[in-house]
């Protein structure tokens, strides 16, 4: 069963990626991954092979002020954080990469802030 899923995380993956491979039009990638206890999230320049900005419920900062790292809290603060920093490096408009994950829950919570920040997508 468990490598069931697997496949199917790793087809929505690439179902993902090549719509937005085809659709971008030049623009950056927000990519999003999401563990059980953590999210993190940057900003890839896939040209140029760069990550341009980057943040996770891992940095002490954001560690000490959460409740935890695995809640909605959580990835609204790594949106929020992501935001800043990419518009600090001059990034405005990105295409969001969900990965092969669904867009709710903590997912959404990170994109909403991300939008909330500054990014358009």
């Amino acid at each position: 069963m468990a490598s069931k899923s697997k496949d199917l995380f790793a087809r929505r993956q690439t179902r993902v990626r090549a719509r937005i491979a085809k659709h971008s039009r030049g623009r950056l990638r927000l990519s999003v991954f999401r563990s059980s206890k953590h999210i993190y999230a940057q900003v890839i320049d896939d040209v140029a092979g760069r990550t341009l900005a980057a943040a996770s419920s891992l940095e002490k900062d954001l560690r000490s002020s959460l409740k935890s790292g695995a809640d909605k809290a959580a990835a609204a603060a790594v949106g929020k954080l992501v935001a800043e920093r990419a518009k600090a490096a001059g990034v405005s408009a990105v295409v969001f990469d969900r990965g092969g994950y669904l867009f709710h829950g903590r997912v959404k919570a990170l994109a909403d802030a991300a939008r909330a920040g500054g990014l358009k997508f």
